[in-house]
């Protein structure tokens, strides 16, 4: 199925006698959703853009790239960096700004601009009876009860549909710099980009590969801005930091190293199960040290580890810290089981708004 307007997509949901597998551009998927595939590329299309006013108001089925490229035209980007984890999920398709919202895809720049959920102003959506559903707006501070917009976010599609998304888009970085250390362990590195976050240079990425692009372990900090403001940050990191950092400034090669690091191409080997861990940066040493990965990459100083380990092996037994893992490819393919007082909200969330149960069942339960 394949709607081609919001009011189409409200009579199929009505209609629906059994359960629905929700798709943007199927390039995220997680597990598989038995049911008929319901696919939003039908509802696309830039509706509004103010650069001015740093607002975009999108179908939900408009591809990513054609947002990014109507911003970019204007010297502005997505602040929270959407992630393409095709290569890693070995998926193909067209991402969407539905799909990226739906999943609340954040990239390197999370750490000090925010996730996806915070740039989204208002959405509108189908629930599991067909009801047609408006929150938020065009502003920050345009919502009152509850928070649908935020709610949505991250829902992967179990809540509602998705049919229009409103963003507040930034200008975007006219220079970047990277602060490179080589030969780190993870136990060094941590640390290492906890005083980059932690420094009042601004650094605006950390993350650390124990087998980077050329081979050896690589620990990788970004600064962006204004280029007088750029050099003499990127500068005041290195001395910061020491242990011989080097400084790269070069923006085609800064560009190509954080599409690695965005888009996880460190763990997209097609051996073993592929894991997506979130932890306290102070504990990312001790679980990669119990992980026995054959690949791995730390992303947002640590508190993002992304591990490729062994078919079959089960990283939540190996997770004896506060956290959670999430099986993104592999036979176990699944959401870290919630707790159980927030699994019961998460159950009555969608006893309500899909009472019968047809909104990818069984996903994120």
């Amino acid at each position: 199925m394949r709607p081609e307007s919001e009011s189409e997509l409200s009579e199929m949901l009505r209609a629906a006698r059994g359960p629905l597998r929700i798709v943007g551009g199927g390039t995220r998927s997680i597990g598989c959703v038995d049911g008929d595939v319901l696919e939003t590329g039908g509802l696309s299309g830039v509706t509004l853009y103010e650069p001015g006013a740093l607002t975009l108001v999108a179908g939900a089925g408009t591809p990513l790239e054609e947002i990014e490229a109507v911003v970019a035209a204007e010297g502005q980007g997505l602040a929270f960096e959407p992630r393409d984890l095709r290569a890693v999920l070995r998926s193909e398709g067209v991402s969407t700004i539905g799909g990226v919202f739906a999943a609340n895809a954040s990239g390197p720049r999370r750490v000090v601009a925010g996730a996806a959920r915070d740039f989204a102003l208002g959405v509108r959506f189908v629930d599991g009876s067909g009801e047609i559903i408006k929150n938020g707006g065009r502003v920050m501070k345009n919502v009152t009860g509850y928070d649908l917009v935020k709610l949505l976010c991250g829902s992967w599609g179990t809540l509602g549909v998705l049919t229009e998304v409103s963003l507040k888009v930034l200008p975007a970085p006219k220079t970047r710099a990277g602060v490179l250390i080589n030969g780190l362990d993870v136990a060094e590195a941590v640390p290492v980009m906890s005083a980059g976050l932690g420094s009042p240079y601004e650094v605006t990425g950390a993350a650390h590969a124990p087998v980077g692009a050329g081979g050896a372990p690589v620990t990788m900090l970004r600064v962006e801005g204004f280029e007088a403001q750029v050099a003499y940050r990127a500068a005041e990191v290195a001395r910061l930091i020491g242990r011989g950092a080097v400084i790269e400034d070069d923006p085609a090669k800064i560009a190509a190293d954080w599409r690695w690091v965005r888009d996880a191409k460190a763990v997209a080997g097609a051996e073993g199960d592929l894991w997506r861990i979130s932890v306290r940066p102070s504990d990312a040493p001790s679980v990669v040290a119990a992980l026995d990965a054959k690949a791995m990459l730390l992303d947002w100083g640590g508190g993002l580890i992304w591990a490729r380990v062994a078919a079959g092996h089960d990283v939540r037994a190996a997770l004896s810290v506060p956290g959670h893992a999430t099986c993104l490819r592999g036979a176990a393919a699944a959401f870290h089981p919630a707790k159980f007082g927030v699994g019961r909200l998460e159950a009555g969330l969608r006893d309500k708004f899909d009472p019968r149960g047809v909104l990818n069942p069984g996903l994120m339960a």
